[in-house]
Parts: C-alpha cells; structure tokens; sequence
C-alpha cells in the first residue's frame, strides 16, 4: 500500500451483480477500498456506476455475493437496522440534491441527525457551514440559493452526522470547470478533516486528476 494509507479495510464487494426487471443483468468487479481512501467510480453511462454505489450504501439490497462496510455484512441487517446503519455509517451526494426546498438551509442539515436517530446539534450545523463558506446561508431558503451553495448545503448534509463513508453520484456533471474544482476540492478536504472514506460515482473525465484511485467499470 502507498504511503497514507490506512491499513483497515472500509468497503469490500465480492461476487456482486445486480439486475433491474426486465433489463439484463450488471456484473460488478470485486473492489476492496482501505479506509480514508478518496477514489473515482469511473464508466460510460450504464456501465452500473449509480447502481453499485446505491449497493455500498445499502439503498439497494444486494442480489447476489456480499457487500462489507468496516467489516459488517449489509446483508445481515433488517430493513429498520440498516436504515439505522446507513445513518450512522453514510453520507450521501446525489446528482440531485433533494433538498426540500420550502426549509431553510439549517432544517435541512439538521434532518439528518433527526432521521439517523442522532442528537439535533446546531453548533455542529454552524461549524460546517463556516467551513464551506455559507454560514451566511443559515436561514436562508433552500429555492434562494444558487446551484453552487445548493451544491455545499447537500456536501454539509452528507458530513453532518461525521459519517466514516461519503458516496457521492456525479455530484459535478451538471457544473462549469471552475465549480467543478470547487466542489471536489469542498468534498475531499472535509472528507480529510473527518478521516472519511470518500467515493466519487462519475463519468466526468476532469476529475481523473484529482483522486489518484480510479475503479472502471465497464458497460457490459
């Protein structure tokens, strides 16, 4: 292993494949990603990159094989543990952000804690926001914000509850290069701060130079 890594492992997936009805089944390659770890799921669209990071997340529930995330087998869990787990364990950066627009910055974030069974912590909320700029934001609604601060309010959301893993699904695709660099710079400097293990779904070839670990699926 390369010098800063950690030695534990934080995601394993073996023997996985997985198949929507009516379309044809996806194979994945095995992977198994070291914990602190910042890396690109990279292919084409339909090459399974949202499915299998919706897989490690446990949004989906594994087909066949196994998923481990720290050492703890998702297909152990009942639906009310692993929504649990996932709370405790995850942070998630959709291509969408699914803010609730009507809420002000700070209800959304404090959410999170509240759906996780977690403790509503708005110093925590002011901390993050100060790290990325927005604290300014607090109070404002989610509908007044501009793509790129809707953009760090839905990064603020997936660290709130200092989760050990961020997925992140093309969170830059829809971004100019300038705030492109922005936010994947936002995602693995927070992600560092906290000694998370981030992993990026995309097809956007400008990242390929910012995490020097690269997992390609292939469109099958």
């Amino acid at each position: 292993m390369g010098e800063g890594f950690f030695i534990a492992r934080m995601i394993k997936v073996s023997n996985q494949a997985y198949q929507y009805p009516g379309s044809k089944s996806i194979t994945f390659p095995d992977l198994e990603i070291s914990k602190g770890t910042h890396g690109l799921l990279l292919g084409d669209s339909g090459s399974g990159k949202t499915t299998l990071l919706h897989l490690i997340g446990g949004l989906l529930r594994s087909q066949r094989g196994k998923i481990e995330v720290n050492g703890v087998d998702l297909a152990a869990f009942g639906e009310n543990e692993l929504d649990h787990f996932r709370g405790k364990h995850f942070g998630f950066v959709f291509q969408k952000n699914h803010l609730i627009s009507s809420l002000s910055v700070e209800r959304n974030l404090l959410a999170a804690p509240f759906f996780a069974g977690q403790r509503q912590d708005r110093e925590r909320v002011r901390v993050i926001l100060q790290q990325l700029g927005i604290e300014g934001k607090r109070n404002s609604k989610v509908h007044s914000l501009s793509q790129g601060q809707a953009q760090r309010v839905a990064i603020a959301r997936a660290l709130i509850n200092r989760p050990e893993v961020i997925l992140a699904d093309e969170p830059t695709s829809a971004l100019d290069d300038t705030n492109c660099d922005k936010v994947i710079k936002l995602l693995m400097e927070s992600c560092m701060e906290q000694g998370a293990t981030l992993l990026v779904a995309t097809h956007d070839q400008r990242l390929k130079k910012s995490m020097p670990h690269h997992y390609q699926l292939r469109d099958l």
